[in-house]
């Protein structure tokens, strides 16, 4: 047994060599991304501002002169966390929503098995150009267009058009050709097609990606609000601006198990579906 082992370890490839020029390549990349890192050591005000908000998440109200508990969070007027924190994830539902119905014409005329190879390059390529854009970018575009969180909508519609896109064609590509050639065996025509073969394959995937990106444009909302995109990451950046770490710690306090709580019940869902 021992003898066969051995023997079988001798004949593996020696790809010592390749694997040297990899762990250089590695640590020559390493070095020469470290040198634009510029370091110049712990900004003493930065550690300051971090210390105050552990403080204050642990108890926003650490102030007595300002406190914030009673207004901020235990409220629902429209400056108050649960409202803005509500109106955070209708903007990602909406958005979305938008960005997912959108998708589909695009994943079908950039998806090979449907249109060609030839043709299904100039819908990658447009794919392609919207997603190298960051959403905070769009949001900055269309904060010009109209303000608040029909900003925020149009922002996350527009980005998430590459990314669901993307896992969209892949789905498409992936479809049992055996069902489409049985139904051309009958006759039937595109449109039946796409009725009959295509759809019932592809919606429990097409409704777990758009799961997965509502998820992601949550977060996504949180970030367009320090553009002025509503949400709750407008008051969020203007309590840090303004040293207010009770407000701060408040808004954490709305934003991280909500998030926590839509991406548990997301996975369940996908799990389902998928």
């Amino acid at each position: 047994m021992t003898e066969n082992v051995q023997k079988t370890l001798n004949q593996e490839p020696k790809h010592w060599i390749r694997n040297s020029l990899i762990l250089l390549f590695l640590i020559a990349m390493t070095w020469w991304s470290a040198s634009a890192i510029n370091f110049q050591g712990v900004n003493e005000q930065g550690t300051v501002v971090v210390r105050n908000i552990a403080r204050y998440f642990v108890w926003p109200d650490s102030n007595p002169d300002n406190p914030v508990l009673a207004k901020y969070l235990f409220s629902f007027e429209r400056f108050a966390i649960p409202y803005l924190m509500l109106e955070t994830i209708m903007i990602a539902f909406i958005g979305t929503l938008i960005g997912a119905i959108i998708s589909i014409p695009f994943a079908f005329l950039s998806s090979k098995n449907i249109v060609g190879e030839k043709r299904s390059l100039i819908g990658a390529t447009v794919i392609t150009m919207i997603r190298t854009v960051p959403i905070f970018i769009w949001g900055i575009v269309f904060i010009r267009v109209q303000g608040g969180p029909m900003a925020g909508v149009l922002a996350i519609a527009i980005s998430s058009i590459g990314m669901i896109s993307k896992l969209y064609i892949e789905v498409i590509e992936d479809i049992d050709k055996g069902i489409l050639e049985a139904l051309d065996s009958t006759g039937a025509t595109a449109l039946q097609k796409i009725r009959y073969g295509i759809l019932p394959q592809l919606t429990a995937n097409f409704l777990s990606v758009g799961i997965y990106r509502f998820e992601i444009n949550v977060r996504n909302a949180t970030i367009l609000g320090l553009v002025g995109a509503g949400g709750i990451g407008f008051t969020l950046i203007d309590a840090l601006g303004s040293f207010n770490f009770g407000i701060v710690a408040v808004a954490l306090w709305g934003i991280i198990p909500v998030v926590l709580i839509i991406e548990y019940v997301s996975t369940k869902l996908r799990a389902k579906l998928t």
